[in-house]
């Protein structure tokens, strides 16, 4: 069974693969002394999640708390900027929790008159924010947060984890230059140690940020937008990814194999024990390793390794999550010196060119989508639970598989999909053999290899090389680092041409993006080659839109418009569905996402109109076609469009049914319109006069009746209904909900065109984070407390505190019954 996304994020999904729980931020946003951290056991982790933040300058010293200024005139170690000191009064800055992305607040900026060809497109590519070379005043940003030290600390190793950061990032501990990371995707870790205060004085973490530059061509936000976590561990200690598991599946059970990395930053050789037991979802030990012993010389890093067997294994799958943790004592002079956990699932992954993916050799077919890292009113700081929002709504879908595009994802968004059993491609953000894109590649490989939910490792996604021998020698030198890391799990790549040349020689599994009516060809040419679609579908929609007009850049959400690259969702699924020799798909895309606006390339789209939702998630009319052939086993019709065409009495309407069932009858008002077997993976067709009223579709499945919709004509908008995907949300401080607001008529029917201004309000322990519409052309603040509805539905996200009494959300709107909503947090 799949576990819920309640479930998964109060088993501690969210935690990875860390020793033990976090223990809340340092600070609660306010300047000043941090706490004293609670310590638990011989390892301590601090999730740093309140920061103060305030804008710097990419040109001007002054303005970026004198960076540039004592490094030109007085150049020492710990005196670098004002901002980074820890004296420095920040209380006038802003109190962020991160995950945060500044950019999303920055105001939108269409190109000044002239403008080249180039700027434009590098504008249009952002989704127009006011961020890049063009605005120093906006793309630089400056982090602190102080953290407790005590004179213990100072025989302790110390470092920080951030899990992302975008872009160029310097991290400052007490004025000094701790560490620096040009990557905005990569993992990385900072040691902080020798820059700290161990005798009462404050210690402080600053971070200057620099977003001038971008890696992708599409919205990549600003900011620390991933999790920070401060661990404190012994100087003899597991390092950061230094653990290990992989799994033999066979007709005896599973071989369970460890390995373990011990470091020593002390001075002195150590002879340590290790210590592991695997232990089951219910808490109980399964098996334990043999005991090992090993002698580790001073700073340097030793591993021990050791296997296990587990007789009757529960294997990890989509529809049973199953996850073990090992549990790694380091045990020294008979005192426990450092506790590691490791959550993996066992299973077995594996492309076959005639079977197309198998998962415990079982062929399963990819039923995917390929996101950017980000959703209306957050941007790129997207908080945990609505990562797991995000995953549900495709799983709704009956999607099964997701393509991190193009970059790997956030290590909380592994987490989840190992919850709640989602299939994971994690993307390399360059294909590139230079030493910084290899390191780039190594931390992303180590630090998501005990994923069970990563299936494949993509190594480049439509590179000007891809075809070439430089391309094929570039992704095999990639391909020899995944495989020293890992050589569990096959590569990929994702190919706009040259699928039998350059690196399509080099990786395990060919990916087709787009092109899919070549796939037979290649097929009948390469039969042992592993195929799937890499990129597919590219169907363009305003959500709630039936006809297109360029004039306001909108495209009919009927499934005809797509880029001449491109096809239609029924196009790619009716070649895929049937052959068990390609292995599926990922859609272009789950989710419509900020930047690469198409069909639209020109101010005011600020989005793209691909996702089979919008950027706040809700669905258009061709999620119901991947729903109703993605779950065949869940009778569905879905009817298209709705029902308020005032003026058009009499004129012929074009209405679309998807669905699944063998027979759909349409009625107009209660009068059939007649009876059509429904194509498999496909959809039917009527042409109805329209009058006033009500059409209804019915499905029927051997002569019963087994699914309807329904679409009424509705009158004016007269009352907001709020609802809330979940009502006892956890009071962690940082769980969120997602509140969908609908504007409905004097009847409780809903508005299709509706667009009143709603002003949203909370009452009690919780905060509007981010507002949204999914109206691709809206330049509406994504942070604020009001949003405009579209097509009838509004989004307001709502992080819940850390109090549990109860929280009351109101939206009202001029001449509107308001709509309100309960919510009663749960202690967590």
């Amino acid at each position: 069974m799949l576990i819920s996304r309640r479930e998964a994020i109060a088993a501690g999904a969210l935690a990875g693969a860390v020793a033990l729980p976090g223990l809340g931020s340092a600070h609660a946003g306010v300047s000043g002394e941090a706490p004293a951290p609670v310590y638990i056991g011989p390892r301590r982790v601090e999730r740093l999640a309140d920061w103060r933040f305030h804008l710097g300058h990419a040109a001007d010293v002054e303005q970026d708390f004198g960076f540039g200024r004592y490094q030109r005139t007085y150049a020492k170690a710990g005196v670098t900027a004002d901002a980074s000191s820890p004296a420095f009064d920040d209380k006038g800055w802003q109190a962020v929790m991160v995950p945060h992305d500044w950019a999303v607040a920055l105001p939108f900026a269409k190109p000044a008159a002239p403008a080249t060809k180039e700027t434009e497109d590098a504008a249009a590519a952002h989704g127009f924010k006011a961020i890049g070379r063009d605005f120093p005043g906006n793309s630089v940003g400056w982090y602190r947060t102080p953290i407790a030290i005590d004179a213990a600390d100072r025989d302790r190793a110390l470092w920080i984890e951030f899990d992302g950061v975008f872009r160029d990032c310097i991290v400052f501990v007490n004025g000094y230059v701790a560490g620096r990371n040009e990557s905005g995707y990569a993992p990385f870790a900072v040691p902080i140690g020798d820059f700290l205060d161990y005798d009462g004085g404050p210690n402080v973490i600053a971070l200057r940020v620099d977003a001038s530059l971008g890696e992708g061509w599409f919205y990549e936000g600003a900011g620390i937008y991933r999790h920070v976590d401060l661990v404190r561990a012994n100087r003899v200690h597991v390092p950061q990814w230094g653990s290990v598991v992989r799994s033999t599946v066979g007709s005896d059970g599973a071989i369970v194999s460890a390995a373990l990395d011990i470091r020593n930053d002390g001075p002195a050789p150590v002879a340590a024990v290790v210590r592991q037991r695997i232990v089951g979802a219910n808490g109980q030990a399964v098996a334990a390793l043999p005991e090992t012993s090993l002698t580790v010389a001073p700073h340097t890093t030793a591993t021990a390794t050791g296997s296990a067997r587990i007789a009757a294994p529960q294997l990890w799958s989509v529809e049973t999550p199953y996850r073990y943790r090992l549990h790694s004592e380091v045990v020294v002079d008979g005192i426990t010196v450092d506790t590691y956990v490791t959550p993996f699932g066992i299973r077995t992954v594996r492309f076959d060119g005639a079977g197309g993916f198998l998962l415990n050799e079982r062929p399963v077919k990819l039923l995917g989508s390929c996101n950017h890292q980000d959703h209306a009113g957050v941007g790129t700081g997207i908080p945990d639970a609505l990562h797991a929002w995000r995953i549900a709504q495709l799983q709704e879908m009956g999607s099964n598989a997701w393509r991190s595009a193009h970059n790997p994802p956030a290590a909380a968004m592994l987490d989840l999909c190992d919850a709640m059993g989602m299939l994971m491609i994690v993307e390399a953000r360059r294909n590139s053999s230079d030493p910084a894109a290899m390191d780039e590649l190594s931390r992303i490989v180590r630090r998501d290899r005990n994923h069970p939910s990563v299936i494949s490792w993509s190594l480049g996604n439509e590179e000007p090389q891809q075809g070439s021998p430089r391309g094929a020698r570039v992704t095999q030198a990639m391909q020899d680092l995944v495989r020293e890391l890992d050589p569990t799990r096959p590569t990929t790549f994702a190919f706009d041409n040259s699928w039998d040349k350059g690196a399509a020689r080099i990786v395990d599994a060919v990916g087709f993006n787009y092109r899919t009516d070549r796939m037979p060809a290649f097929k009948a040419a390469h039969p042992g080659v592993p195929v799937y679609g890499s990129e597919t579908g590219s169907t363009v929609a305003t959500r709630g839109a039936y006809a297109n007009d360029a004039a306001r850049q909108i495209v009919r959400a009927y499934d005809t418009e797509h880029p001449w690259w491109a096809s239609t969702a029924e196009e790619w699924w009716t070649i895929v569905a049937d052959r068990s020799d390609i292995a599926g798909g990922f859609i272009w895309t789950g989710f419509d996402y900020r930047g690469e606006p198409t069909p639209y390339p020109a101010f005011p789209s600020i989005s793209s109109y691909f996702g089979v939702l919008d950027t706040c998630g809700f669905p258009k009319d061709n999620f119901y076609y991947y729903r109703a052939w993605w779950r065949p086993d869940q009778p569905l019709v879905h009817l298209l469009p709705h029902w308020n065409w005032p003026g058009k009495d009499g004129q012929p309407i074009e209405v679309w049914v998807h669905g699944n069932c063998a027979e759909v009858e349409l009625l107009l008002n209660g009068r059939s319109l007649g009876r059509k077997p429904m194509p498999r993976n496909r959809h039917l067709r009527w042409d109805v006069p329209y009058a006033p009223g009500r059409i209804e579709a019915r499905g029927y499945d051997k002569g019963r009746r087994t699914a309807r919709d329904v679409r009424e004509t509705a009158g004016a908008a007269a009352g907001v209904v709020l609802t809330a995907d979940r009502r006892r949300p956890l009071a962690s401080g940082q769980d969120v909900v997602m509140v969908r607001a609908e504007l409905v008529d004097a009847k409780g029917r809903i508005v299709p065109d509706a667009a009143d201004l709603l002003r949203f309000a909370v009452a009690g322990d919780a905060t509007i984070i981010g507002v949204g519409n999914g109206n691709p052309t809206s330049l509406e603040a994504d942070q604020a407390d009001r949003r405009r509805a579209f097509a009838g539905l509004a989004q307001a996200i709502v992080r819940i505190g850390r109090g549990t009494g109860p929280v009351r959300i109101t939206a009202t709107g001029d001449g509107l019954t308001s709509g309100q909503l309960l919510l009663l947090p749960q202690a967590v």
